[in-house]
């Protein structure tokens, strides 16, 4: 009978055209995948692949090969995948992408309990500040917003974020502060530039009434991270809009102090990606579930509505 590893690889191949990008969502080298396929046509005595230095097509007989057993890979993964959740404790290196700021702050206070509820895991966590691919780049879970969803992805709402006006007490110290968004031009302003689009970006700010008005921010300081932002304000160096919930503990210590404060930004919601229950393993199972849970039993999750 044929090993799943080989079916795998030649199904995976087929879907990315190539060996490497198969490699990429199986967590193998591209030499590994071609062995691999390699094997399996050794296996059937037929030539699954036209190989070439540019790109990788199917046979007449690969394309046939490919219709016939898709389907059933995909339940026979799920049901190895069940088997396999019911059977053992979760173990294994969870690979999961979040943003520093959040991350750091809201995400690696979890790890003492959630180690000590699940010793087995090994958590491999990259703090990074753009939507990765969790497929092609082999991550089992994903923490942020404004990810694409592709095919078999899901993601799960944590926490609306709410951007508000912030700045240091040695700052405002003989200054007035502001009536309305539009006084906001009169002092220097933090603000960030998106590494994705490049552009400064600006905020509709709203109050409790419902009105609306766009903060003006002078671009006196220009950075393109929420944590320097934020450490800019505490230096003193002027008034930035940041998320409340990457300054909650510098308003509760009174390293800075909110401006306007009936006033703050919908910037929307984090959320955590993952892919669909059916194929989701053990390790990230569990970890979804620790995660939200959290949230809500610390009204994370219901912050600023």
């Amino acid at each position: 009978m044929e090993t799943l590893a080989n079916l795998e690889s030649f199904v995976r191949a087929a879907e990315g055209g190539s060996f490497a990008q198969a490699g990429r969502r199986l967590g193998l080298t591209a030499a590994a995948v071609s062995r691999n396929v390699a094997m399996l046509e050794r296996n059937l005595g037929i030539r699954l692949f036209h190989r070439s230095t540019r790109k990788l097509t199917l046979t007449e007989a690969g394309e046939r090969f490919l219709m016939s057993i898709d389907g059933s890979l995909d339940a026979l993964q799920v049901a190895i995948a069940e088997a396999a959740s019911q059977s053992s404790e979760p173990a294994g290196v969870l690979k999961v992408s979040m943003s520093p700021t959040f991350g750091i702050m809201h995400i690696l206070p979890l790890l003492p309990s959630f180690l000590a509820r699940y010793p087995l895991i090994r958590p491999e966590w990259h703090f990074e500040n753009r939507p990765v691919d969790l497929i092609a780049e082999n991550y089992d879970a994903a923490i942020g917003g404004g990810f694409e969803l592709a095919p078999g992805l899901v993601s799960r709402p944590l926490t609306p974020v709410h951007g508000v006006v912030v700045a240091s007490p040695a700052y405002m110290s003989g200054r007035t502060q502001p009536s309305d968004p539009a006084g906001l031009a009169a002092y220097n302003g933090i603000v960030m530039r998106s590494p994705r689009t490049g552009r400064v970006r600006h905020w509709m700010l709203r109050n409790t009434n419902g009105d609306e008005i766009t903060a003006a921010l002078n671009e006196s300081i220009v950075v393109n991270d929420p944590t320097a932002i934020r450490e800019a304000a505490r230096l003193g160096l002027g008034v930035a809009l940041i998320s409340l919930l990457d300054v909650l503990p510098d308003l509760e210590s009174g390293e800075l102090i909110r401006l306007l404060p009936d006033w703050h930004a919908d910037v929307g919601e984090i959320f955590l990606y993952y892919a669909s229950r059916k194929l989701m393993s053990a390790k990230t199972r569990v970890f979804v579930d620790f995660v939200v849970s959290t949230f809500e039993s610390q009204r994370l999750a219901l912050f600023g509505r």
